[in-house]
């Protein structure tokens, strides 16, 4: 076979590999989201992830360095200067960010929120920039009492608005979201409106899985645009079709957690449900790289690797398997926000018996490359290592 038929591409969100060389801009010196974690928890059992060269990117307590790895496995640097689910996911499909979004670590300004409160009818709460988590039980009870929205932001280009299911349907917040995207227009265009519905009482509220995102579209063409240009089919499995703004997908799968999106992503592959199925597995990121929670971060990680045990025997002989990331999550770290790392680059396929280690790639494009050389199309930016992973015959 010249040329895979299908790709499979699953980003383990907020998964990093070591801090980039610019990672003290960003206040992220000593980052490492593997290697901290195995530290912290007493070390990782990942036995694929080790056989596929994992223990080959990063030095990682109980991840060994497989002396002949079944997996091309490298690192692959961001490129766009930020550290978040949209730029990144952006860059790895070839749309790569020359400037950075906007983002608000005093709160958003009054020509927005003023904007916001006119336009839903009512005031909000909050409009700081704070752990989602934390803000909730600070102004839950006050939000209980009010109706008011609570209004966030992180160090991301985020504008989050988190409100109690009984309180505003998720429906009324899905339409409070909405209504933010339209307002927030250049300069205030930030990547994403995120709603937050939460559910339960003063003291054990808890975000439930109708979160949803509110992206802006992507400024340039990505390899998703140049799939469906050419025919092919895109399925999108978590809150991928959010961050492109739906844009070049043939289908949406939403995911209520890792387990359902690790599911989805085998039955997806067993099937050959599309040209090319993409995958986010956001947990690492939103409920424990966010929380600082190692220890479910470490089970969450042996819990992919588990599997992985049940994918790639899945996997058609005509598939390609690549596992990448969109940015760090340390959950060590003394913050709770993203991380500026390396992520991890693995690719697979059951032709493939041993696999060689590449040089730190320069940009997280180099993933859409190959996916879209891989299915004979052009790729906007990087450059491919399908040649690598996938020789000619």
């Amino acid at each position: 076979m010249s040329a895979p038929r299908r790709v499979v591409c699953v980003v383990l969100d907020g998964v990093g590999v070591g801090a980039a060389p610019d990672a003290d801009r960003f206040g992220d010196h000593g980052a490492n989201s593997i290697a901290n974690t195995a530290q912290r928890v007493g070390g990782l059992r990942l036995p694929h992830l080790a056989r596929m060269g994992l223990g080959r990117i990063v030095a990682a307590e109980g991840v060994p360095e497989e002396p002949a790895p079944m997996a091309l496995h490298g690192r692959m640097r961001p490129a766009a200067p930020g550290k978040d689910s949209t730029s990144g996911h952006w860059e790895l499909m070839g749309c790569v960010l020359q400037a950075p979004l906007p983002t608000y670590p005093a709160g958003f300004p009054a020509e927005v929120i003023d904007a916001f409160c006119a336009a839903i009818g009512r005031p909000v709460l909050g409009n700081r920039a704070d752990s989602g988590t934390a803000i909730i039980e600070a102004l839950g009870a006050r939000h209980l009492e009010t109706g008011f929205p609570i209004v966030y932001t992180s160090q991301d280009s985020v504008f989050q608005v988190a409100a109690h299911e009984d309180v505003v349907p998720f429906e009324t917040l899905y339409r409070m979201c909405e209504t933010a995207r339209r307002i927030l227009a250049p300069p205030h265009a930030v990547g994403r409106v995120i709603a937050r519905p939460f559910t339960g009482r003063l003291g054990t509220f808890r975000r439930t899985a109708r979160r949803r995102d509110f992206s802006l579209a992507p400024p340039g063409e990505t390899v998703l645009d140049r799939l469906a240009a050419a025919g092919l089919r895109t399925l999108t499995i978590g809150k991928i079709d959010d961050l492109f703004a739906g844009r070049g997908i043939a289908e949406a799968m939403h995911t209520a957690d890792n387990a359902d999106g690790m599911r989805r992503t085998l039955a997806a592959a067993r099937a050959g449900a599309a040209d090319f199925v993409f995958t986010n597995l956001v947990d690492f990121d939103t409920m424990w790289g966010h929380r600082n929670d190692a220890r479910a971060y470490a089970l969450g990680l042996e819990e992919f690797d588990s599997f992985l045990g049940e994918l790639l025997p899945a996997l058609p002989a005509d598939t390609l398997l690549i596992i990448t990331s969109d940015h760090g999550n340390d959950p060590t770290t003394p913050g709770t926000d993203h991380s500026r790392e390396y992520v991890p680059l693995l690719a697979w396929h059951r032709g493939l018996e041993v696999g060689r280690t590449l040089a730190d790639r320069a940009t997280l494009a180099d993933t859409g490359a190959t996916v879209a050389r891989a299915l004979g199309v052009e790729p906007p930016a990087g450059e491919s290592f399908l040649d690598l992973v996938w020789p000619r015959r």
